[in-house]
């Protein structure tokens, strides 16, 4: 199968993507990457997403009632929890995780997997 072409707003989405150090939505990667291209389109940046994930660059990181956000996979390869800003409705990486959780787990019940989300407001909300 032949290369695809790397073009200017592929690249201003994966810039995004690496500076911003948290999952960001389509509307944030349309957002900060307009920023280095003026005629970026989101349909352009739906596209360069599904790209990016289908080259295994980036992962999407589910969000319950709302749009996925995207994150780096080699960040999201290791296990780590997110934010939410009640506020501003910005997803932030949580690093670290509480453990135990297979004393919930119903008898008889195998805990393979588990993602938690803590909800609030981040700094910049808070102050």
């Amino acid at each position: 199968m032949p290369a695809q072409r790397q073009t200017k707003q592929l690249q201003a989405i994966r810039d995004a993507i690496e500076q911003a150090g948290r999952p960001l939505s389509i509307d944030e990667l349309h957002a900060i990457a307009s920023k280095d291209i003026d005629s970026l389109g989101t349909r352009t940046v739906y596209r360069a997403v599904r790209r990016l994930q289908d080259e295994g660059e980036i992962v999407s990181v589910p969000v319950p009632g709302g749009g996925d956000r995207y994150e780096l996979a080699s960040i999201a390869s290791q296990h780590h929890h997110h934010f939410h800003c009640k506020a501003c409705d910005r997803y932030f990486d949580v690093h670290g995780c509480p453990g135990g959780l297979n004393k919930l787990v119903p008898e008889g019940f195998k805990l393979e997997h588990h993602d938690l989300t803590l909800s609030g407001l981040c700094d910049s909300c808070a102050s």
